[in-house]
């Protein structure tokens, strides 16, 4: 089989996989008779889909055969194995994944055809799961411990859920890639398959009839003389108003009237103020870009044609020469402009400067937690901050910071101040210790009650016991719940379970 077919097979399994039609592109893609690393990881993923776990793990073996460093591949032949309950198997796969990292958080596949991200926490996260399931639980916390460090959106907040559920001896679910991602063919491959017209049209060499341009079958025709007129000015194009600008280097905003721009982009200037900052018009919204980021631009209907021809071969800009202009200092002047014009939300420079900075304050305890408190707050305020975050009783928290640098202090209210002089860029580092606050009655009057009904354990720490049991009560948990001792164990039980909890009997 020729590359032509192989590519031509290929892009036709992809458009199949689009239409969700899995059979189809089984078929075709098994059909293939040169089948690459990447098309034997597709043939994989459709294995997986229809179920078929024997036929998926032979898939991504022939697909690391072919390609001994595709670290997806790993990825998805653990998913495999874990699917079976071939844990040893499973770890040791997601464990070469992460190798192939070589260091990196994340491998994006884009750019070789699969639009799928592989993130170094992903992988530790399902590298914990399989240990899990080979009850190596102080590795498995070890590895969500790394995965933690490796965190880069949002989404992977599900790494905290599964370090808390490690912590109760508990499992947690696999990650796995969207169904349906495979490897695409090179889209100006694709484009290569069209038939083309290497001839061309016939052009007129010689004719008895003046200015002839006729090229085909039909007998020719009497010629009008043309009147010869201007030249059409290029027609320029606009959109809604404002001038046009291209973006000369990446924006990063850092308040909410400011927007987000790339290198490249072409933005509509509304309005330019004084302070170098410019309102401007993109993607549907408006915001303050800095005017020394932009460049004016006249787009015509050439101009657009040469964007959409480089777009569609995926040519990569060359970087801007030179370093990027400095951010230039906010004034009063747009922001006026702003509120003149709808924009109430935007703030000006001295509103601004009247909100107080907010210092993240980070907080090593069973588990690293960060909360953002203004500077300079109380005792009193940041332990309260603290227990909420930690989802724990007040006077079960211990705090501390280092003093100076170097030794440990216990945090209170009369070290607080001190405590905030060790602010570093806005960031502060605090150490939690844990401790029961158990209020123990005296031992001649420790609370008992009598169990009404037979209470049966759900979770490792609820205290089982049965109907007309004494219990010795600890502690009162809550409203609803006692923490006691019955029978030499010791736990958690509902109170509506019992009576009589202020006499004895």
């Amino acid at each position: 089989m020729s590359l032509l077919d192989t590519i031509r097979q290929w892009d036709e399994g992809a458009a199949a996989v689009g239409r969700k039609d899995w059979a189809t592109a089984l078929k075709v893609f098994s059909d293939i008779v040169d089948k690459n690393s990447k098309i034997y990881f597709n043939i994989g993923i459709l294995y997986l889909i229809t179920k078929d776990l024997d036929a998926a793990e032979k898939a991504f073996d022939n697909s690391i055969r072919k390609d001994e460093h595709l670290a997806v591949a790993f990825f998805q032949r653990g998913i495999t194995f874990y699917k079976q309950q071939k844990f040893e198997e499973s770890l040791s796969d997601f464990k070469k994944a992460f190798t192939e990292l070589r260091g990196n958080q994340l491998i994006d596949y884009k750019l070789l055809g699969l639009r799928f991200k592989l993130y170094g926490c992903e992988v530790l996260h399902n590298v914990a799961l399989a240990h899990a399931q080979l009850g190596q639980w102080e590795k498995a916390e070890e590895n969500l411990h790394a995965a933690l460090n490796l965190k880069t959106e949002a989404k992977h907040s599900l790494i905290d859920r599964a370090l808390e559920s490690i912590l109760k001896h508990k499992l947690f679910d696999i990650v796995e890639a969207h169904a349906g991602e495979v490897f695409r063919p090179n889209k100006q491959h694709v484009a290569e398959l069209e038939k083309k017209d290497y001839l061309g049209k016939a052009t007129v060499v010689a004719s008895i009839i003046p200015k002839d341009d006729f090229s085909g079958f039909a007998p020719l025709q009497p010629q009008v003389q043309e009147v010869p007129s201007r030249t059409k000015a290029p027609e320029t194009l606009r959109a809604l108003e404002g001038e046009p600008h291209r973006v000369r280097y990446e924006f990063i905003p850092e308040t909410t009237d400011e927007l987000p721009v790339q290198q490249g982009n072409i933005v509509f200037v509304l309005q330019k103020g004084a302070d170098n900052w410019a309102k401007v018009f993109f993607n549907g919204k408006t915001g303050l870009v800095p005017y020394n980021f932009l460049e004016p631009v006249e787009l015509t209907l050439s101009s657009r044609q040469e964007q959409q021809d480089v777009k569609q071969t995926d040519n990569i800009p060359a970087p801007p020469s030179g370093e990027a202009p400095v951010r230039p200092a906010r004034g009063k002047e747009m922001n006026i402009a702003h509120r003149q014009n709808g924009g109430a939300h935007f703030k000006s420079q001295d509103e601004k400067s009247k909100e107080p900075m907010m210092c993240v304050v980070k907080v090593h305890a069973t588990y690293t937690v960060a909360v953002s408190l203004k500077p300079g707050i109380s005792y009193t305020a940041v332990l309260e901050a603290i227990s909420e975050k930690l989802n724990q009783p007040r006077g079960t928290i211990s705090l501390s910071y280092k003093k100076n640098g170097t030794e440990r202090a216990k945090l209170d209210e009369s070290e607080m101040e001190n405590a905030w002089k060790e602010e570093r860029n806005g960031h502060l580092t605090l150490w939690c210790e844990l401790t029961e606050n158990i209020e123990m009655a005296p031992k001649d009057e420790s609370p008992q009650v009598v169990a009404i009904y037979s209470y049966e354990a759900s979770e490792p720490e609820d205290l089982q016991f049965n109907s007309g049991d004494v219990i010795t009560v600890i502690s009162k948990v809550n409203e609803e719940w006692f923490e006691g001792k019955c029978k030499g164990k010791v736990g958690i039980f509902p109170a509506a379970f019992v009576k009589d909890y202020k006499n004895k009997g």
